[in-house]
């Protein structure tokens, strides 16, 4: 049964490492990929997108109970997945300012006739302004918090497929680690019966020259 137990220590510790292996593998090749994918679309923070300059901002729009992002893209190339969490962050600042702080649920459909550049608008088509083919007119302020949602839930998937590229690779190394310690035990004899001793509440065996008895 020993011999068994040891080649399964064997099975067991290169099964381990494998799998750290290729959780490693795929972990760091996910990671590239959000950094490729992100460097394809030339995405650039503006100059305000900083915590003094959009804070100042919000206070020139009237804003208030507006979180402010304590990270800095302003000028920056977005490459990685932190730096598009924050570019959305960033980029909700600015729908608020667009619409008044009002959010998509706060606003009407279309652009009211009373006043076009309410951004709160209405839903009621009476009272709505009208194109020149009679069709109510869509609400822009509404249209643009639309765009900022889309765009906002893209760069916040590639801040979640970062972060669980990189919790892939600590348990990879966790895998792999404990693989070779496990491999480490079986190679250094750890299922390896012992002689008994006197702690174990045996006598060790007692070798006696020829002829005398063992006492």
């Amino acid at each position: 049964m020993r011999k068994v137990f040891e080649i399964g220590g064997y099975v067991s510790a290169a099964v381990l490492i494998a799998f750290g292996i290729g959780a490693l593998v795929m972990s760091f090749n996910a990671r590239s990929t959000v950094t490729t994918e992100l460097s394809r679309e030339f995405i650039v923070g503006s100059p305000d997108m900083n915590p003094t300059e959009i804070t100042k901002a919000v206070k020139e729009a009237g804003l208030s109970n507006v979180p402010i992002p304590s990270c800095d893209v302003a000028d920056k190339a977005i490459k990685s997945g932190a730096d598009a969490r924050c570019f959305a962050q960033y980029m909700r600042i600015h729908a608020l300012e667009s619409s008044g702080g009002l959010t998509y649920a706060e606003m009407g459909r279309f652009a009211s006739a009373a006043n076009p550049t309410d951004p709160k608008a209405t839903n009621d088509d009476a009272s709505a302004a009208k194109a020149a083919s009679g069709a109510p007119v869509p609400n822009g302020a509404r249209n643009t918090w639309i765009t900022e949602t889309a765009l906002a839930t893209a760069l916040n998937v590639s801040y979640m497929a970062s972060q669980i590229a990189l919790f892939g690779i600590v348990v990879g190394f966790a895998l792999l680690l404990s693989g070779i310690g496990f491999a480490v035990l079986v190679v250094g004899g750890s299922l390896r019966s012992r002689p008994a001793t006197a702690a174990d509440g045996q006598s060790p065996r007692k070798l006696s020259a020829p002829g005398v008895p063992v006492a």
